[in-house]
């Protein structure tokens, strides 16, 4: 038997299309043919949605770090992330009933990964003294895009909990994930030497008739 903590993928695609699809249905890992915007076709949907998106910001963090090496130590990092994140997928995409012991799914392990990891990078960055907004680089933005999906997901799944029975470690691990995405955002800003900008309540349209200033 292998030492292995999940199994190995039993998938063989040789089809794109199968047409049993045109319903409006779709299966679980089960063989249940669910509607395709039941609560957990939705709550897996958005986790693979946040998969691609991490995915964008770690093609974005190749280029970055041709610019600054070390940014380099968060892309297996982020590349780890997208495993796990189809692991995730994986146990939300099965029912209880057909659920197997060694089915990739996300466990307490992961979750203490990353908050390790946002222990190690958040005592690097300065306090703060407002929200940040995002966009301070590319890499910066992209990654903001991931932790709104990520909380999206979080949300979601928090729903489908009421109705139905999922793993606690699913929500566990996506909320520390999005609190990892923040700290993320900041710590490419900070690496790069990119200044943060941070929410200043005064620069609104409002603020600026009241106290006389043009918008720059």
């Amino acid at each position: 038997m292998s030492d292995s903590a999940f199994n190995a993928p039993r998938l063989a695609i040789n089809r794109v299309y199968t047409r049993r699809g045109d319903a409006g249905e779709t299966s679980l890992v089960g063989g249940q043919r669910v509607p395709k915007d039941a609560r957990r076709i939705e709550a897996y949907g958005t986790v693979d949605e946040l998969n691609a998106y991490v995915g964008l910001a770690r093609a974005t963090l190749g280029e970055a770090a041709a610019r600054c090496t070390a940014l380099q130590e968060l892309a297996p990092i982020l590349l780890r992330v997208q495993h796990e994140l189809f692991n995730l997928g994986s146990i939300l995409a099965t029912l209880p009933e057909d659920q197997h012991p060694r089915q990739p799914r996300v466990t307490g392990a992961e979750i203490e990964r990353l908050e390790r990891e946002i222990d190690g990078m958040n005592e690097a960055l300065p306090r703060l003294r407002s929200f940040v907004l995002p966009g301070d680089s590319r890499l910066n933005a992209e990654l903001h895009v991931c932790r709104t999906v990520c909380r999206r997901a979080e949300r979601l799944l928090v729903g489908l909990a009421r109705d139905e029975a999922i793993p606690a470690e699913a929500v566990r691990y996506l909320n520390r994930l999005s609190d990892a995405l923040f700290v993320w955002c900041r710590w490419v800003s900070n690496v790069s030497g990119v200044a943060e900008t941070l929410w200043e309540p005064e620069r609104s349209a409002t603020g600026q008739a009241v106290s006389g200033q043009k918008a720059e």
